[in-house]
């Protein structure tokens, strides 16, 4: 009989590709996660690891059978939460994903609120990339994810939260005047620089960029919204910066922010959370917070709507 624990096991060792790591993952000891590698291979009759000198690939039937086994947890933690929350809101634990572009930004006004609404929720964050909150969601290691829309997975449920407008920000010394309005052509790609590859927001301003611009296969990236800022200020640099942004980055009077004419370049910020998951009360009041947390600096924020991407 496959269990759960099995699968758990199968599911770390895809995820680290090493038994050792794995094993300290699941706080067990190594030969305990590979005995129980080895019945999950008996019992299925196939092999599903590549066992290899410091690595340890999955075959290809073992991708499949993770992907599965990812599916199976997801819905036992659902069950688990279904058993848990019935009828009640926010009670328990939530692990909440957020986009490395927002946590900074909305964390700070949202979690307040949340803890004065809810002071016995215990909040787990995790901050990472799309791509990995999406897969550690769909996998049920998180309950929600705070993201730039659409989200990369067809299996998820997604709330709208609100419309964020990019604005350019540029050195002080720029000849635009702040109250003009700017386009994308007016936007010096020689010194365009954005975030590095794996952001979405980096795709999401270079979609806004003249299609023949983009031949012009930006080199230059950096880790963080403050570096960029930083580069901003010196003169070296020009960027596109989200709203949420501007209070925590703009602090130097050698940046000068200008906004786009219409329609303005944006994002839409949502929050995405796995369709059988028993929780959707939870996150459309979470989602109703988020809304309320940045009404203060955002005055035309969306309706909170749901609907299955």
């Amino acid at each position: 009989m496959i269990t759960l624990r099995q699968l758990r096991y199968l599911q770390a060792l895809a995820r680290h590709r090493h038994f050792g790591r794995a094993a300290e993952a699941c706080a067990v000891t190594q030969p305990a996660l590979s005995m129980q590698i080895r019945e999950l291979e008996k019992e299925l009759d196939v092999e599903l690891i590549d066992r290899r000198p410091g690595d340890a690939a999955l075959t290809e039937i073992g991708v499949l059978v993770a992907k599965r086994g990812d599916e199976v947890l997801a819905a036992a933690r659902d069950l688990v939460d279904f058993a848990r929350h019935q009828g009640r809101l926010f009670e328990g634990e939530l692990k909440l994903g957020v986009i490395p572009t927002l946590a900074p930004y909305l964390l700070p006004k949202l979690l307040p609120l949340l803890q004065a609404s809810h002071p016995d929720l215990v909040v787990k964050l995790r901050e990472s990339q799309t791509k990995s909150l999406v897969e550690e969601l769909v996998a049920g290691d998180l309950d929600a994810v705070m993201l730039a829309l659409p989200a990369p997975e067809a299996d998820v449920e997604v709330i709208r939260l609100i419309e964020d407008p990019f604005l350019l920000a540029v050195p002080a010394g720029d000849p635009h005047p702040e109250t003009a309005r700017v386009s994308a052509q007016d936007v010096d790609h020689s010194r365009l620089i954005l975030l590095e590859q794996g952001h979405c927001l980096r795709d999401q301003a270079l979609a806004f960029c003249p299609p023949e611009k983009l031949a012009m296969q930006l080199s230059l990236g950096a880790a963080s919204l403050a570096t960029i800022m930083q580069m901003v200020a010196s003169g070296y640099a020009v960027t596109l910066l989200p709203e949420v942004a501007i209070d925590a980055e703009v602090r130097d009077e050698r940046i000068k922010l200008l906004r786009f004419a219409a329609p303005e370049p944006s994002r839409t910020i949502g929050l995405a959370f796995r369709r059988t998951s028993p929780r959707k009360q939870d996150f459309v009041a979470l989602g109703r917070l988020v809304v309320e947390a940045m009404a203060g600096d955002r005055p035309r924020p969306t309706r909170a709507t749901t609907h299955a991407v």
